[in-house]
C-alpha cells in the first residue's frame, strides 16, 4: 500500500513536471519576443522577461499568475512571497505590492501567464449546490501563493491551446476557466477568496472599502464615511483592512495615488506640482516628501532616471488611472 503510494506519487510528479515544460512551450510560442502580451481570451495576458528586473511599485488587480518559467516575487507590507513554477500567485483584491522578476536570462526567459478574476464566475461556483462546503477559515492576507498540480497546469495548458482554435474560445474558455478557479476555491488559498465573494462577510464589507478607495484615491478619506461604505464599525474596518492588505486605509491610498502619479508623470509630460493636486494632495510639497520616501528620490529625479535608456528595467509600471471626483 505504502509503495503504490509513493509510485502514485512519483508518477504525478513526473506528470507535473511535463505540463510545467509544455505550458512554458506554449507561452514562448504564443509571446515570441514580446514582454506582454494581451490574448483573445478575456483577461488573459502573457508576459516575458530575459533578464532579472529592479524592485517596482505597482498595484495587483485581483487575478491569478502562473509562472510557466522562471521565478517572481512580490512583496506585501513586511511579507515577500516567491512564486515560480510550482507555485501560483493568487491575489483577491487590489493590492499595492513591490514586485520584481527575480530569476529569468535570454536562454530561460520568465513566462508567465495572468488572468483577472471575474467575481461574478467566483459568485456562481460557489452558490452551486454541487460546490462542497468547506470550513476552512481566512487566516492571511489577501493575497498568497498556491502550489500547482497536475489538474490544474492541464487547466492552463488547455486554455492556452483554445488560442490556436479561436473559434472555440467563446463557448470553451469559459469553461476552463471555471475550473481553474473552482480548482483554486477547493484549496486551503482559496478561502480569502471564497469569504471576499461571499456577501455579508466581514471580508468582503472590508473588500467594498478597498474598492471605493481605488474607485475615489483623489478625493479626502474620511475613515468614518468609509466604515459606512463597508457597513462597520471603525476599529473593526481597521482590523479587516489591514489583515486583507497589511496597511491601513490611509496607507492604502497614499500608495495608490503616489503610483497614479509616477504613472501620470511617465506617461505625459506633466510636472510633479500639477500631478500632486490631481491624485489629492493640497501640498506639493508634501507630495515630494512621501513620493521620495515611497520611491527612493524625487518626483523629478526619479521619472528621469525611469526614462534613461541606461536605467534596469521595472517588472512593470502601473498605467494611469482616471482620478474620481
Amino acid at each position: 500500500m505504502v509503495k503504490n503510494t509513493r509510485n502514485g506519487a512519483a508518477l504525478a510528479a513526473n506528470r507535473a513536471d511535463e505540463l510545467k515544460l509544455e505550458l512554458a512551450f506554449r507561452v514562448a510560442r504564443l509571446i515570441g519576443s514580446a514582454q506582454k502580451q494581451a490574448t483573445a481570451i478575456p483577461r488573459l495576458t502573457l508576459h516575458r522577461r530575459t533578464a532579472p528586473t529592479a524592485a517596482c511599485h505597482a498595484t495587483y488587480e485581483p487575478s491569478v499568475i502562473v509562472v510557466a518559467q522562471g521565478r517572481k516575487e512580490v512583496q506585501i507590507g513586511t511579507d515577500t512571497l516567491t512564486y515560480d513554477s510550482s507555485r501560483y500567485l493568487l491575489t483577491s483584491v487590489d493590492l499595492p505590492t513591490v514586485t520584481r522578476v527575480a530569476e529569468a536570462s535570454e536562454d530561460a526567459p520568465c513566462l508567465a501567464i495572468s488572468l483577472k478574476l471575474d467575481i461574478s464566475i467566483i459568485r456562481e461556483l460557489l452558490s452551486r449546490e454541487e460546490f462542497p462546503l468547506l470550513d476552512t477559515s481566512p487566516d492571511s492576507p489577501a493575497m498568497s501563493t498556491g502550489p500547482v498540480t497536475v489538474e490544474f497546469l492541464s487547466a492552463w495548458c488547455r486554455l492556452l491551446d483554445l488560442l490556436s482554435s479561436p473559434e472555440d474560445i467563446p463557448f470553451l474558455s469559459g469553461l476552463i476557466e471555471r475550473e481553474i478557479i473552482y480548482r483554486i476555491l477547493r484549496g486551503p488559498e482559496g478561502a480569502r477568496l471564497r469569504a471576499i465573494a461571499t456577501l455579508g462577510d466581514q471580508s468582503h464589507r472590508t473588500a467594498k472599502a478597498i474598492a471605493w478607495i481605488k474607485a475615489n484615491y483623489g478625493r479626502p478619506l474620511r475613515v468614518k464615511e468609509l466604515a459606512d461604505v463597508a457597513g462597520m464599525a471603525v476599529t473593526t474596518l481597521h482590523h479587516h483592512f489591514r489583515a486583507l492588505t497589511a496597511m491601513s486605509p490611509l496607507q492604502y491610498q497614499k500608495q495608490i495615488r503616489l503610483q497614479a502619479a509616477r504613472a501620470r508623470m511617465l506617461a505625459d509630460d506633466v510636472d510633479a506640482a500639477t500631478v500632486a493636486f490631481e491624485v489629492g494632495y493640497e501640498s506639493a510639497s508634501q507630495f515630494n516628501r512621501e513620493y521620495s520616501r515611497l520611491f527612493g528620490q524625487p518626483p523629478i529625479r526619479d521619472i528621469r532616471g525611469l526614462r534613461s535608456p541606461a536605467s534596469p528595467p521595472l517588472e512593470s509600471v502601473p498605467q494611469p488611472n482616471q482620478v474620481s471626483q
